[in-house]
């Protein structure tokens, strides 16, 4: 059976690796496992040890905390008008955006910002 706290994890690694651009089998490789058991710990299907852990944050150049952020915030409430899905990090549109997002120039992408705030509001 799944544990929540595992799931939670899992699923901050995956987020992390994608903002990396890192594949499961370089992760794997880097700390020394194979790739279907990173598939594993994202799925949240095994735990992941400390130490290993301690590995993959090194590897995803984040601290451990890293993985655990958000977790206390994880129960369900009920939703309000403009509130982010429950767990936006894991909404593969969401990230695709997030990744061009910051792809685009500093200067553009400050620009990019100012009008979605504008939209936004106009939304509202």
């Amino acid at each position: 059976m799944k544990h929540e706290v595992d799931v939670h994890v899992g699923k901050r690694i995956r987020h992390r690796r994608w903002m990396n651009g890192t594949t499961q089998q370089q992760l794997a490789e880097a700390v020394g496992i194979k790739f279907q058991q990173i598939q594993k710990y994202e799925t949240g299907m095994n735990r992941v040890s400390a130490s290993r852990l301690w590995d993959i944050a090194h590897v995803l150049g984040v601290p451990v905390s890293f993985f655990f952020d958000g977790l206390d915030s994880d129960t369900q409430t009920t939703p309000k008008a403009g509130d982010l899905p429950g767990d936006i990090m894991t909404d593969k549109e969401a990230l695709d955006l997030l990744r061009s997002y910051y792809a685009i120039p500093e200067n553009q992408r400050r620009r990019l910002f100012d009008l979605a705030r504008v939209l936004s509001e106009a939304a509202a």
